[in-house]
Formats: structure tokens, sequence, C-alpha cells
């Protein structure tokens, strides 16, 4: 079904920079300058992911957008002032270290500002029916980022931000935010710990990042008792245990939540070529997921889905994956193959793993109550 969807982006969020790194690691010592993009939190995953939009053809069947900065307001309802003023700091002085793993450039904090206004003018655009669906093109990403702490690359929760600002300015009611990136949603899951009104749902790889953290035992506290779900999925887990976990675990919890509003952090690090992650999907898992989450949106929310981008550092697989995802969500198809797609498909865990899987989630499920 062709549906009128949006696709939020700006050349200056391409243009953050996380200095002089080899994938993670700071240039110094024993780790070489690297010879290609440097940082895996490059511009050019995503750059290339709306160059093979534009080049298909479905960008022309996309409303393109751009949005105006998150004010100071709107990043003050999740961050408190010393923070950011400790980030428009390092930032106006040429850039440096925010947090262990959160570099920045000159222009960092403007260009965050402009990412989350992206998110947010996404929600929005989706809740007033300007758009049936809407994907933003963030950067830099914001799942990870605490309120008072940057994190994984991240400097601000561009999703939180967007929740806060559509629920004091449209009166916004339940939402479920469903992280997909193969790194757990920390950030988000921290703000809405104790909040009954926002369900936080993250599926990660067990033990990746932050190192270490599974999570299935949080649920939340307070008034968010049993509105944090976490599915922490085995390294290699594959289109297999993904789609098991989405239609076992992910779409009940929708179900039974009942928001007036979907937002997906969609990051793509769970590709088989991601070089921080060790899972297995391919661009159909994508598409799939995608699917299946706007069918629950439909039934659920009147179609009301927003996708805000997140992780995914594998330059020359992730604009496949996001392809798939921006047709899915149109219901636009372009004449685009993925040329990597049966190689991936070939390499998917046998069925002993997928049983062994698909029992693990199955108990999961049931301690959740699912």
């Amino acid at each position: 079904m062709k549906r009128t969807t949006g696709f939020l982006f700006d050349e200056r969020c391409f243009w953050h920079s996380t200095g002089l790194h080899a994938t993670t690691l700071p240039v110094g010592g024993w780790v070489q300058p690297p010879s290609g993009a440097g940082h895996a939190e490059s511009p050019e995953t995503k750059r290339r992911m709306k160059n093979l939009m534009d080049v298909s053809g479905l960008s022309r069947r996309l409303t393109l957008l751009s949005a105006e900065p998150a004010t100071e307001e709107d990043l003050l309802r999740i961050h408190p002032a010393h923070y950011l003023q400790r980030f428009k700091q390092v930032s106006d002085s040429g850039g440096g270290l925010l947090g262990e793993e959160a570099p920045l450039g000159p222009g960092s904090y403007e260009i965050a500002k402009l990412s989350a206004g992206l998110a947010c003018a996404a929600v929005e655009a989706v809740l007033q029916g300007e758009l049936d669906n809407a994907y933003a093109l963030s950067r830099p990403p914001g799942h990870h980022c605490l309120p008072d702490q940057s994190m994984g690359f991240c400097f601000l929760a561009n999703i939180p931000i967007a929740i806060e600002r559509a629920k004091a300015r449209h009166g916004l009611g339940k939402v479920a935010v469903l992280d997909w990136d193969v790194h757990h949603g920390n950030g988000t899951q921290h703000i809405y710990w104790q909040r009954g009104d926002v369900l936080t749902l993250s599926l990660h790889q067990d033990g990746c990042f932050p190192a270490g953290y599974s999570g299935e035992r949080d649920r939340g506290e307070g008034a968010g008792a049993g509105c944090n779900v976490n599915v922490p999925m085995l390294a290699g887990a594959g289109d297999d245990g993904y789609l098991h976990a989405m239609r076992r675990i992910i779409i009940p919890a929708l179900e039974k939540f009942e928001p007036e509003l979907i937002i997906v952090a969609c990051g793509y690090d769970a590709n088989a070529l991601d070089p921080l992650a060790r899972m297995q999907l391919h661009s159909d898992s994508f598409r799939a997921m995608t699917a299946l989450v706007q069918d629950a949106a439909d039934r659920l929310c009147g179609g009301k889905l927003v996708m805000v981008h997140e992780g995914g550092y594998a330059e020359s697989y992730v604009p496949f994956c996001g392809l798939a995802v921006m047709e899915q969500l149109s219901g636009v198809r372009t004449e685009v193959q993925d040329p990597l797609l049966a190689f991936i498909q070939q390499q998917q865990p046998r069925d002993a793993f997928n049983r062994f899987q698909r029992e693990a989630l199955d108990e999961l499920a049931r301690q959740f109550g699912l």
C-alpha cells in the first residue's frame, strides 16, 4: 500500500566530526592512522543510504524535509543545563571528548540540536496527520545518551527530546519506543525507567554494549514497572531469531500497551557486515521487521510510526538495509537488488541453533507475561 512517507535529513548532520580514530580507537601509540573513513560513526553510512535512495528513484516518491534545530527549551526537558553548557563549551573550543566514547568536533553542539530537531519534526508531522509515517536521518545518534552524560557516540537523547516536546505541545499520551539497534538502548531506558506512559523495548546483542549488559530482568520501577522490555539476543542470532523475537515478544508487548505512537530507534548494526557487532541480519530482515511493526501500528495507532536513525557502521551494506526499510515504509519497491542478500542468507544459523534460541525467547516471553 502506497503511503505518504516523510524523509527528514540535513546535509549539516553529515558534517559532525568525530576526530582522528581507527574505527573506535584514538590514533596514537600503537594505533595507526586510518587509510579510509576513520571513526566507525562516519557520515558515509548515512550519506550513502540517501544516495542510494536518490539514484534508485525512491527519493522522488517521498516527502523530503529538513527541520529547525531543537530549542534549548526542548533540550532542557531531558538534559540539565550544566551538561548542555559543558557540551557547548567543548564544541565551541574546537572539539574533543565529551565522554569516553563521544568524540566531537567544532560545531557539533549545533549539529546535535539539528539532529534532535529532525526527530522532533518527524514525530510532529505524523501526529498532525501531515505524513502517514516518517524517517529521521538523525546524526549524531541519541539512544545511549543519559541526561547528564554522553555515551556511545551519542550527545543528545533525540527520541526522548522528540517525545517530550510532542507531549508538551500536542498532548501526546502513550508512546512505545522499539530499539533494534544492536546495542542496548540504555539512555532511553534510563530516562523512562519510572514512567508508565512510555514503553521501552530493546532488541540487542547480549553483552555487546554497554559491555556485559543483557537486561532481561530490568523491567522498570514505580509507575514504570513492567514498561521496560529487554530482549538480549545471542551473538549470531540471525534472521530467524530476530523475527521470532518480534513475533513472540515485541508485537505482543505493543498490543498489550496500546500506544498512540510507535517510534523505532532504527540502527542497522545487526547486519552481517557490521564491524561493531556479531549478528547476521540482511536487508530483508530489516524489511520484515519494519513490516511487522508497521502492521502493529496500523492496528494500534492509526499507522502512526516514526523511525529515527541510530547506529550501523558498514558503509557498503547499510544503504541496502536502509533502502529496504524505506521501501517498506512507503510501499514503493525500486529496482535495486541487494548484491549480498544471497551470500548472507547462506550463512544463517543452523536449525539446531534456531530451535535453541526460539526456546529461550519463548521462555523469556512467558516471564514477561506475554
